[in-house]
């Protein structure tokens, strides 16, 4: 629908009124606003008429994944993104069963060769000399990124995939690198709150959430908020059942039988499918 602002403005001047002879000024202005309704951009729609998009994904290229999280997620018949530390001891040992991956429908994010991290910020006392981003210019973790890409390519043989930065972070040496890597990308999660309209999505990027030891409850909340506004759900797992920042293998298991239940409700996809589904028809 449209909405049409009308002002109608009204003149009386006292000329014609015999009274400026009395040394009267009675010139008004009175003014009417009539609004109709503005336009509203229709709710977003989803794939089977669903009521939210729910982009899994899991970060570091971790052994709970291959070993939990794949299993869980094949029962349920649920495709998610999976963002690849290229460096990590799980990836080189296991590509094989990566690869396994994309040929059964999920998605291989790029999540850079070294994971680097700013050393600088609260508890990163893990982060090592080599690993630490607040040294690292721009064009290192640019060429980091590409690399990355190139190596994911060969695996998979995609040309389109999406990105997350490690640890969330982005500031290096001499500057903020999202920008410059934006264009390699179809969409890239950043760590902040969920957005309650699409309307509040920014570009390429997509708020996610990375949740450690969290309830069932929290996890089902999370995604009922996005069905209630019609957006997305973006939630990054890390470890399950194992490694860091861990979710419990039973809660893990039962979240994503809530989800596979109500397909009504939320449509799960990889990130890449999410933002395919959003470009202009």
């Amino acid at each position: 629908m449209i909405k049409t602002v009308f002002r109608m403005i009204i003149v009386t001047s006292c000329s014609g009124l015999g009274l400026s002879g009395l040394g009267l000024s009675c010139l008004s202005f009175t003014s009417l606003t009539v609004a109709a309704e503005e336009p509203v951009p229709p709710p977003q729609s989803w794939p089977g008429g669903a009521k939210a998009a729910v982009s899994l994904s899991y970060d570091d290229a971790l052994n709970s994944q291959l070993d939990y999280a794949v299993k869980a997620l094949a029962e349920h018949h649920l495709k998610a993104t999976f963002y690849l530390t290229l460096n990590s001891d799980a990836y080189k040992t296991r590509q094989a069963e990566w690869q396994a991956l994309a040929k059964a429908g999920h998605e291989l994010g790029n999540h850079t060769i070294h994971h680097a991290c700013r050393a600088s910020l609260a508890n990163r006392e893990w982060v090592t000399k080599e690993q630490d981003l607040d040294q690292w210019p721009l064009a290192k973790i640019n060429a980091e990124i590409r690399a990355a890409n190139q190596q994911l390519q060969q695996l998979d043989g995609q040309t389109s995939r999406t990105f997350t930065p490690p640890c969330g972070d982005t500031q290096v040496l001499d500057g903020d690198y999202l920008a410059n890597v934006t264009p390699l990308f179809s969409g890239i999660k950043v760590l902040g709150p969920p957005v309650t309209s699409m309307s509040e999505l920014s570009g390429k990027q997509l708020p996610t959430w990375f949740p450690v030891e969290p309830t069932l409850q929290q996890l089902i909340d999370y995604v009922e908020q996005a069905a209630t506004n019609g957006t997305i759900a973006s939630i990054t797992f890390h470890g399950v059942g194992g490694d860091h920042l861990q979710v419990d293998t039973n809660i893990h298991q039962q979240f994503l039988a809530y989800l596979a239940k109500h397909p009504d409700r939320f449509w799960v996809d990889t990130y890449q499918n999410i933002r395919l589904h959003l470009l202009p028809q």
